[in-house]
């Protein structure tokens, strides 16, 4: 069993049925399910995932979106220790700021593995992550 962090764009490949993605994240999740794998994510990724249904005006949807988060996923919030681990972040590395709060709570949650697919974050070391890899590149 691994501990895996999913980027917010995994989430919403799925949640939108990205044509190019979505299959390729349901896979993922499968194997994850039959490897007993435990999925993280942050509070950024809860407030990225409400932006579409937010603007257009679906409630519903939103607190459908939300259910599913805290039901598939543990959420990381931002709290103050995760925010000294983005503050090292962000003094140590040229990470902008939101990829630097997902990054800042998969390493406080200690996580095996943070899976992404911004090509820019791939192999780059934060303590606390063991493997940060693309989505094209997961070694399930």
């Amino acid at each position: 069993m691994s501990r895996i962090f999913w980027d917010s764009n995994l989430f919403i490949y799925l949640f939108e049925n990205n044509p190019q993605y979505a299959q390729v994240v349901e896979d993922l999740y499968r194997k994850m399910l039959e490897r007993r794998d435990q999925l993280l994510t942050s509070t950024l990724t809860v407030g990225e995932v409400l932006v579409k249904p937010i603007a257009a005006g679906d409630e519903s949807l939103g607190r459908r979106y939300e259910r599913i988060l805290n039901n598939t996923a543990v959420v990381i919030p931002f709290d103050t220790n995760v925010a000294r681990r983005y503050a090292m972040v962000r003094a140590t590395t040229s990470i902008k700021g939101p990829d630097a709060v997902q990054l800042a709570c998969a390493s406080e949650a200690r996580v095996d593995l943070f899976i992404t697919n911004d090509n820019h974050l791939k192999g780059r070391h934060v303590e606390g992550i063991q493997f940060i890899v693309a989505l094209d590149q997961v070694p399930l």
